[in-house]
C-alpha cells in the first residue's frame, strides 16, 4: 500500500474535474478514489475489481457502477471487465511527472509496475500515452482474433460502424447554420468531398485518435461546421497529412509539448487549455509543426 497519493487541485477547476462534476457526486467520488486507493499503484495502472470499489467507496454496486461509467465518460479513466484492471490517464503524470531522463530510476520502476500488469488494451494505451516519457520497452498489442469471415463481410462492418459514430459524434450537417467565414471556408465543396478528387477526410478515425492520444485534452463533444472545414482544410494541404498515422506522431508530438499539455503556466498564472479546434486552426497549427511549443533542451 502506497503511503500517500497526489491530488493536485487543479482536480476541482480543468476540463476533465468539470466533467466528473457534470456526471454527478458518484463520479467524484469514484474519481478521488481511483488516485488514493490502497490498492493503487505510481502509474495508475492496477487491479480493482468492483467490488473493492463498492465498499471501500460506500457507494454500493449500483452507486460505484455509475460513478465509474461517468468517469469514463468524462475521459478520466478507462476499465476492462475482463481484467477487472483500470487505468487512469493522467495519473503517472501527476504522481510522478513527465520528461524523465533515461537513466532516471523512476522509469525502471514504471517498467516494472507495467511489467507486473496484464498485456491488452490497456497495457497498450498506457505505453502509447508514456512511452516516451519513462523510456518504456515497446508493447504489442494484436487485437482479439476475429470469427473467420469474407473480407466484404468486414468491410461492411467497418463502415457499419463508422457511420454508427458519425451519427453519434456529429449534428446532421444539414441542420446546421453556415460556418463563419475564415480562411479554411473554402476547403471542400457543398457536399463535403475533395473538389481534385483526393480522399475525403476521415473525421472520426482523427477524433478517436485525439481522445486516445491525448485524453487529459478536453474532449470533443461536439463537431459543427467550422471545426470539420478546419480539420478538412489541414488534411487537405499536404498529401503526408492524408495518412491516419501522421495524425498519430502529430497528437504524439503534441504529447511531448508541456506547454500544449497544460503542465506549465502562463504569464496568467494558468495553465494553457488546449483543445483539438485549437491545434487545427491554421495558425495555430503552423506554429505546432514548426516546433514553437517545444521544450526547451535541458
Amino acid at each position: 500500500m502506497r503511503d500517500y497519493g497526489k491530488v493536485a487541485p487543479q482536480f476541482w477547476t480543468g476540463q476533465t474535474g468539470k466533467a466528473l462534476k457534470a456526471g454527478g457526486p458518484e463520479a467524484v467520488v469514484v474519481a478521488l478514489y481511483l488516485m488514493t486507493s490502497p490498492h493503487a499503484n505510481m502509474i495508475g495502472f492496477y487491479y480493482l475489481p468492483k467490488l473493492y470499489l463498492a465498499h471501500e467507496t460506500g457507494l454500493g454496486m449500483e452507486g460505484a457502477s455509475k460513478g465509474l461509467a461517468r468517469a469514463i465518460e468524462a475521459g478520466f479513466c478507462t476499465y476492462d471487465e475482463a481484467s477487472e484492471y483500470v487505468l487512469v490517464h493522467a495519473m503517472a503524470r501527476f504522481q510522478i511527472g513527465t520528461g524523465l531522463k533515461a537513466d532516471d530510476k523512476r522509469c525502471k520502476g514504471v517498467q516494472n509496475e507495467l511489467d507486473k500488469c496484464p498485456d491488452g488494451a490497456l497495457k497498450a494505451r498506457f505505453a502509447s500515452i508514456y512511452a516516451a516519457d519513462y523510456h518504456l520497452t515497446p508493447v504489442k498489442y494484436e487485437a482479439p482474433s476475429k470469427a473467420l469471415g469474407s473480407q466484404e463481410q468486414e468491410q461492411e462492418q467497418e463502415q457499419e460502424q463508422e457511420q454508427e459514430q458519425e451519427q453519434e459524434l456529429e449534428p446532421a450537417i444539414a441542420g446546421l447554420s453556415p460556418a463563419a467565414p475564415d480562411d479554411d471556408s473554402s476547403a471542400t465543396d457543398d457536399s463535403g468531398e475533395q473538389p481534385d478528387g483526393r480522399p475525403p477526410c476521415p473525421h472520426v478515425r482523427i477524433i478517436a485518435l485525439y481522445h486516445e492520444v491525448l485524453p487529459e485534452l478536453r474532449q470533443v463533444r461536439e463537431w459543427n461546421e467550422t471545426r470539420r472545414r478546419l480539420l478538412q482544410r489541414r488534411w487537405a494541404e499536404q498529401a503526408e497529412r492524408q495518412e491516419i498515422d501522421w495524425w498519430r506522431e502529430f497528437f504524439g508530438y503534441v504529447r511531448r509539448s508541456r506547454f500544449l499539455m497544460g503542465q506549465t503556466t502562463g504569464r496568467d498564472g494558468r495553465p494553457f487549455d488546449c483543445d483539438l479546434e485549437w491545434l487545427i486552426r491554421p495558425t495555430n497549427f503552423a506554429k505546432v509543426v514548426e516546433g514553437k511549443y517545444e521544450d526547451a533542451a535541458a
